[in-house]
């Protein structure tokens, strides 16, 4: 009875090659989950990054045609009222497709038609702003902006302001538009 017993200890000392095997593919299993987990986190972290500066971006184009309008009624006298569609400075900007603008910095009503997708691309300059000269790096965002009168009053111009960027293996965008009126009586 003693040897039965003593071959049992023997053999129950420590884990054979199959329990071992096991054992490392559910670690393996585990970790290659975590790092799935980890690696969506990431990617999620860096479209919200992303989106939350074509907000910005799209919210400075919409800003900035607003202070050109304000420009021209505070600091000009030649007829703002009867002009209004014409001082807002896009006029010749249709819609996404056809004709849009961007505009420069620092110099205000600095602006221009894109005529190919580069025109409109923003790069960060030297101080970490986004601005059309080219001297800085790629940003990865283009912002377009138009300006619709379809249905609208004389006193009354639709602004859009639209930035796009590549992540991974998609296209995003994001619009802003806002009503601008003739404020001026």
């Amino acid at each position: 009875m003693k040897l039965f017993f003593k071959k049992i200890d023997k053999l129950s000392k420590g884990f054979t090659l199959v329990e071992t095997l096991v054992a490392l593919s559910i670690f393996n299993v585990s970790i290659l989950g975590l790092m799935s987990v980890l690696a969506a986190g990431i990617s999620n972290i860096n479209y919200a990054r992303m989106k939350i500066t074509a907000s910005y971006l799209a919210q400075e184009g919409i800003e900035y045609i607003r202070n050109m309008r304000d420009t021209a009624v505070l600091y000009t006298n030649n007829g703002w009222t009867s002009d209004f569609k014409a001082k807002v400075k896009i006029s010749s900007c249709k819609n996404d497709t056809d004709k849009t603008c961007g505009f420069s910095r620092p110099s205000p009503f600095d602006v221009f038609v894109c005529n190919n997708p580069n025109d409109c691309k923003l790069y960060v300059n030297s101080n970490g702003g986004y601005d059309n000269d080219s001297s800085g790096s790629d940003s990865g965002f283009t912002r377009k902006i138009w300006m619709d009168t379809t249905g609208l009053g004389n006193d009354e111009v639709k602004i859009y302001s639209k930035v796009e960027w590549t992540q991974g293996s998609g296209s995003y965008n994001i619009t802003f538009t806002e009503n601008l009126f003739n404020w001026v009586e």
